[in-house]
């Protein structure tokens, strides 16, 4: 129970960091991907989130670190609000409810293997060759798409990538818990550093010309999806109950999704109908700083 405490800390310190990583992305897209300081401050910000989420994954099974990891778009709500000057609809809340509601199912039904958290580099040259095609294809898809839906590809393959790597970040802790730095592998760690810059570079392109809603939303979905999965199939990580329990977490991971995917409009309707959008600074025509392409 105190190891689920600690993962459960750290995972939320970790989503509070990534959804000010976030606003600080989309506001450097905004501004054509100028400004030293925006990208100290977005980095700063994403490695925090990186390293208390790879702590946070030696405390708890992947599937309930990567489910708090959607808590980013809750914290992302609230800096919406306040950064557009409106208030949280009724709505919102139901959709923060719903998240809230399917995080506390899969954490109630998730349980750790017995096996230590240990894998090859065999295995995790897998891992990584799937990560790859997987992104690969999503860019492909992306480079042909309409703006939109390019970045909701890009940030697809972003939280594809970020889920392969914090599996096999979860490996490198525990090699390094079980045996110290002599037991780390190499490989693995330079994947999961790889894999970490890759979704970094994807998610801050997938926020130009779509705003902050839209990419967070479809990576909040993308990586905790495809970590639970594998973590199930790398680490023989379960759910209490058998095939029951197995039900009642898709279950759950549907009503997590719908919930994001909610709030990921809440915060749309929030940036249009703000202040800001009818103020003839802001538009295309009166801001020198826009940029002239969505594409990467």
């Amino acid at each position: 129970m105190a190891s689920l405490g600690w993962a459960v800390s750290l995972s939320v310190l970790s989503a509070a960091s990534y959804a000010g990583a976030a606003v600080a992305q989309e506001r450097l897209a905004k501004h054509g991907q100028r400004g030293l300081a925006r990208w100290a401050v977005a980095l700063l910000l994403t490695a925090g989130g990186v390293g208390l989420h790879v702590v946070a994954l030696n405390f708890g099974t992947v599937a309930v670190v990567q489910a708090l990891g959607t808590l980013t778009l809750l914290f992302a709500l609230p800096i919406s609000a306040l950064r557009y000057r409106t208030r949280i609809s009724i709505p919102a809340w139901i959709d923060a409810g719903l998240t809230v509601a399917g995080l506390a199912l899969i954490m109630s039904l998730s349980v750790e293997s017995d096996e230590p958290a240990l894998i090859s580099d065999t295995t995790g040259r897998y891992a990584a060759v799937v990560a790859v095609v997987a992104v690969a294809a999503l860019i492909g898809g992306a480079v042909v798409a309409t703006p939109k839906v390019r970045a909701m590809l890009l940030a697809g393959a972003a939280g594809v990538a970020f889920g392969i790597s914090s599996v096999l970040s979860k490996a490198v802790m525990a090699a390094f818990t079980d045996g110290g730095v002599a037991a780390v592998s190499m490989l693995l760690t330079g994947t999961v550093v790889m894999l970490s810059i890759v979704g970094y570079l994807l998610s801050q392109f997938s926020y130009r010309g779509a705003g902050l809603a839209a990419p967070l939303a479809t990576v909040s979905v993308t990586n905790p999806i495809v970590a639970a999965i594998a973590g199930v199939i790398v680490f023989n990580e379960s759910f209490r109950f058998g095939t029951t329990g197995r039900l009642v977490v898709a279950l759950a991971a549907l009503v997590m999704t719908l919930g994001v995917i909610g709030l990921a409009r809440r915060t749309a309707v929030s940036a249009t109908d703000s202040p800001s959008t009818t103020d003839p600074s802001t538009t295309d025509a009166g801001r020198e700083d826009v940029p002239t392409s969505a594409a990467p």
